[in-house]
């Protein structure tokens, strides 16, 4: 599953392990936009941000666990490219089921939340046609 982020009702988590590790809403954009263009230029610029940040976001999860999370081409004739390593896919794969399963628990208190904004603010949440 991708993750909407244009919806109103969305929980992300940033999750830290031990004081090397931070994993959250950009870092895993990054990986999921890495994944459907297989390049880390292209991933960035899907995202509005620049290469260089995008290259210190990955390095900061390579360093963090120790092995890489994304595998790199250089370019030349046949182009460069970038794919997900095996950690890579199962960091993305644990994220989204752990988005999933805190958006599913917690509907209740994020409706409650959005009938305190009021009639005017919560009519942009009318359509849930999109909530986890």
């Amino acid at each position: 599953m991708t993750t909407n982020t244009n919806n109103p009702y969305l929980v992300r988590p940033r999750i830290y392990i031990g004081d090397t590790i931070a994993l959250g809403p950009g870092k895993i954009d990054l990986l999921r936009q890495i994944d459907q263009t297989r390049s880390i230029a292209a991933a960035a610029r899907a995202l509005k941000m620049p290469y260089k940040r995008a290259w210190l976001l990955i390095d900061s999860l390579n360093q963090g666990f120790g092995r890489p999370v994304v595998s790199t081409a250089s370019g030349g004739k046949g182009g460069g490219g970038a794919l997900l390593t095996a950690l890579g896919q199962e960091l993305l794969a644990r994220y989204t089921a752990l988005e999933e399963r805190i958006n599913t628990a917690s509907s209740r208190e994020i409706d409650a939340l959005c009938a305190l904004a009021g009639p005017f603010e919560a009519s942009i949440f009318d359509d849930k046609s999109n909530y986890l």
